[in-house]
């Protein structure tokens, strides 16, 4: 495994306490008025008002910026399984049940075994981290995630050296999520992880944003994040993870190679096919502005791709 250097996030782009307790105070009433073609019209004011608050502490990481309007990241997603529109997950997520939940564990390990949400969450000490969203079609967001580090749950299941990546699955279930009753994608959605990527401390399990329990649309009850690679990585609503001595055929990798590789590093030298990754279109801005290379966390992480070719292994 590559070495880490710390600290991975430089003390001053890291949002202070207080400031993100406040948080609220970021949300501006042009933000709202710029989404407002894009969202769903019934969109409530505060669109998590109605979830549980969960307990959490500051964690280690942050972003010194402006956070995205709630009802954005609540309201214009990509979650295929409930629809290809950026507000079908909004609008038709109310049909998934994430309780109750389990996750069944496979591969190179001491404990493979199915478990209940309850198992996985017993002792994790959830945590606030301010993370940067870059989506592949050119757009990003500044979230704040409530969440653990995958390190911790992945540890749990004591990973054998054989276990050289891992591999997560969404649920399938087309009465749950319609949007798998057409072939869209290849379901159910796959996606996977270098082990060190998976054990790097940037690299979480969010349970939910904006400190309260992660809605439907966002991937409840479980999602992964890992920000310094594109959104379609982040897979929602886990039911599986795998230990795996070769790396997995992800989704998108398996429905256009030739445009979704598998390390989905955001990568502003490398083009999509079909447009340039050199700017970005931060959710609640009119300009664009420069994409950064590991969307901006390249001092944590660049030192796990040393010496490999990041334009052929995109």
């Amino acid at each position: 495994m590559a070495r880490l250097h710390l600290p991975l996030i430089p003390s001053g782009e890291i949002t202070p306490e207080p400031v993100y307790l406040n948080r609220r105070r970021f949300m501006q009433v042009g933000t709202a008025a710029v989404l407002a073609p894009l969202l769903p019209s019934a969109q409530a004011a505060d669109p998590l008002a109605g979830l549980a608050p969960l307990s959490s502490r500051p964690g280690p990481f942050g972003a010194n910026e402006p956070l995205t309007d709630i009802a954005a990241v609540t309201g214009y997603n990509n979650f295929y399984e409930f629809g290809t529109s950026k507000t079908d997950p909004a609008e038709n997520a109310h049909t998934l049940r994430p309780h109750p939940w389990s996750v069944t564990v496979t591969g190179a390990c001491a404990k493979p075994a199915n478990y209940t949400l309850e198992d996985l969450l017993k002792g994790q000490a959830l945590e606030d981290r301010v993370y940067r969203l870059r989506c592949v079609e050119g757009w990003s967001m500044v979230i704040p995630w409530v969440g653990f580090p995958l390190s911790s749950l992945l540890g749990r299941f004591q990973p054998t050296r054989n276990a050289k990546y891992v591999t997560f699955t969404t649920l399938y279930d087309p009465e749950q999520m319609p949007g798998q009753r057409r072939s869209v994608l290849p379901w159910p959605y796959v996606e996977g992880l270098r082990m060190d990527e998976a054990m790097h401390p940037l690299t979480i399990i969010a349970v939910g944003l904006y400190g309260r329990v992660l809605p439907n649309q966002n991937g409840a009850p479980l999602r992964l994040v890992v920000p310094w690679k594109y959104g379609f990585k982040s897979i929602k609503s886990i039911v599986r993870i795998s230990f795996d001595e070769t790396a997995p055929t992800t989704t998108w990798n398996r429905a256009a190679p030739k445009e979704y590789g598998f390390y989905a590093n955001v990568n502003p030298a490398v083009d999509h096919p079909r447009w340039s990754q050199k700017r970005e279109r931060r959710i609640g801005e009119l300009f664009r502005r420069d994409t950064l290379p590991f969307n901006g966390y390249a001092e944590a992480v660049a030192s796990l791709y040393q010496g490999l070719d990041l334009k052929r292994n995109f």
